[in-house]
């Protein structure tokens, strides 16, 4: 029996959040396990009332859990969002959840802006440091308010930091093992940008080929964050699996989505691959406050992130069956929301898939 915490958190995220949970339980049902979920009310409408997104205690309230499903957070119209964001961003760091995983490829039956992208071509994952970097919230404001104000904001990279992160990208190049049996058993692709940034990125840089020197099977390959925008836009099939930091991960992510067809189709996790903590698992759009209540909104990333959530708690088969489910919907087309061409609300295709499930 597995506990889940939910946290719908804000805008659309109780509605995606519920079409989350249907797949789960579908997937409880049909593979012999249970399932246990508790929802919690952590978001913006909570900080309006009492001044925090989350109690002070949120950390050792979740640290019973096996997972963490986070639905979407933010509504910039009730909390600034660097406020907001800190309901994630605890969590992450309190969890050292160290990986972002965010799996990009394109499903069967879904249209994509970009031509070159298809489910032949586009099968990748980034590997995005977590906890640290330019995420990592140091520095301050120096005379604020005045004409001679100075804003710092300094990026931390530990040694331990990039190190861990780019391991874990190995040993997953590893087990992807998509190249074939003639060539090296992976790829990992160093995103970086150390002809600017000539400290941090140079520095990272300098942990990649020391973790790469003890992967003498996994192939490896480097590019500025500029020029592999550009390349996984020309050709997406060469990446295999992607280690960035924090914020060059973050960026490249979402030009990942929108390779796959849009947000409504991109999960991610954020993992502690030790597993001290609970791991979280989330779609990565946004909120959508415009949309709340209208359930139009695409529930497909959020049950990837389900399915995410069952491969790492160990339940492969359940986790196949939920992708298998979402592929075959999509193949069939006929079942869609408004950003897939079709006339569909959010809970019936999440009905879809889950019968499909089942």
């Amino acid at each position: 029996m597995y506990r889940v915490a939910v946290i719908p958190a804000d805008g659309v995220g109780p509605e995606v959040s519920e079409e989350a949970e249907r797949s789960l339980r579908a997937a409880a049902r049909s593979y012999d396990f249970d399932v246990q979920t508790e929802w919690f009310d952590w978001g913006c409408d909570r900080y309006l009332a009492d001044g925090k997104m989350m109690p002070d205690d949120y950390l050792d309230t979740l640290s019973g859990f096996d997972a963490i499903f986070l639905g979407s957070v933010g509504d910039v119209s009730k909390v600034p969002d660097h406020l907001s964001l800190e309901l994630i961003l605890g969590i992450r760091r309190g969890f050292d959840q160290y990986v972002n995983l965010r799996p990009i490829r394109l499903y069967p039956g879904v249209s994509t802006p970009i031509r070159t992208a298809t489910p032949e071509t586009l099968d990748m994952v980034v590997v995005r440091e977590n906890t640290e970097g330019e995420y990592a919230a140091q520095g301050g404001v120096f005379k604020a308010g005045t004409s001679d104000a100075v804003a710092l904001q300094t990026a931390v990279f530990t040694h331990k930091g990039c190190e861990r992160v780019m391991r874990y990208s190995f040993d997953l190049a590893r087990r992807r093992s998509k190249l074939g049996p003639e060539a090296p058993v992976g790829r990992v692709t160093n995103c970086t940008k150390s002809n600017a940034l000539n400290y941090s990125m140079v520095f990272w840089d300098t942990v990649f080929d020391e973790v790469a020197a003890g992967y003498p099977d996994v192939e490896t390959d480097m590019a500025l964050v500029d020029a592999l925008s550009m390349w996984m836009v020309k050709n997406p099939e060469w990446f295999d699996v992607v280690v960035a930091s924090n914020l060059f991960g973050d960026i490249i992510t979402d030009l990942g989505a929108m390779l796959q067809g849009g947000m409504g189709f991109a999960a991610g996790g954020n993992i502690d691959p030790e597993r001290r903590f609970p791991s979280m698992f989330e779609p990565i759009h946004g909120s959508a406050p415009k949309y709340t209540g209208q359930r139009r909104v695409n529930p497909i990333a959020s049950i990837e992130a389900v399915r995410m959530m069952l491969d790492h708690l160990g339940e492969h088969d359940a986790a196949d069956a939920v992708g298998a489910a979402i592929t075959e919907m999509l193949e069939e087309g006929e079942v869609g929301t408004r950003d897939m061409g079709g006339t569909n609300s959010t809970d019936e295709v999440g009905a879809a898939i889950a019968e499909r499930i089942r």
